[in-house]
């Protein structure tokens, strides 16, 4: 595991707090989803080898949360709600909007063309008066209809020609 000296120090600190090693598991896969951006193979065996655990272990831990991912995303995430509310409010056409203004489809595993962007249609994100909703990395805009999403993509491409 290629991993941040200091992802390697928080995760032998994040051990400690559990009177049993097993129990750090989720803790750990956050810890590595945040360095790397994703859960790999390799990641899934280090973590087992870490915690005395079999690999299918951690394998079944990472693939029951939908919050962990197994392959790398865009550098930019757009997660557009999906549940009813946002769905009646017209996420829909928020979430298409997305995906014409960076070329791809809604999905965990696909990039836009340039690699800037993952364009995912998730369950709830929990402001439901607001919909519908989209969350961008960790930021959370409400009322996003079409216009503003096509805003809010064309604020992530000059963002993105500025670097």
């Amino acid at each position: 595991m290629n991993l941040k000296p200091a992802t390697l120090q928080r995760i032998d600190e994040l051990i400690t707090h559990y009177p049993v090693k097993r129990s750090a598991v989720l803790m750990l896969l956050h810890a590595i989803q945040e360095d790397v951006g994703y859960i790999s193979d390799p990641a899934i065996e280090w973590v087992a080898a870490k915690l005395e655990l079999q690999p299918i272990n951690v394998y079944e831990v990472v693939t029951f949360y939908p919050m962990f991912r197994r392959q790398p995303i865009g550098r930019r995430h757009i997660k557009v709600c999906r549940t009813l509310s946002c769905a009646l409010m017209g996420g829909y056409k928020t979430c298409e909007t997305f995906e014409k203004e960076f070329n791809t489809h809604a999905g965990p595993t696909e990039v836009s063309p340039d690699g800037e962007v993952t364009v995912e249609f998730v369950e709830c994100l929990a402001s439901c008066g607001t919909a519908p909703v989209v969350m961008i990395d960790d930021e959370l805009h409400e009322k996003v209809d079409c216009a503003k999403a096509k805003q809010l993509s064309d604020q992530i491409k000059t963002e993105a020609k500025k670097r």
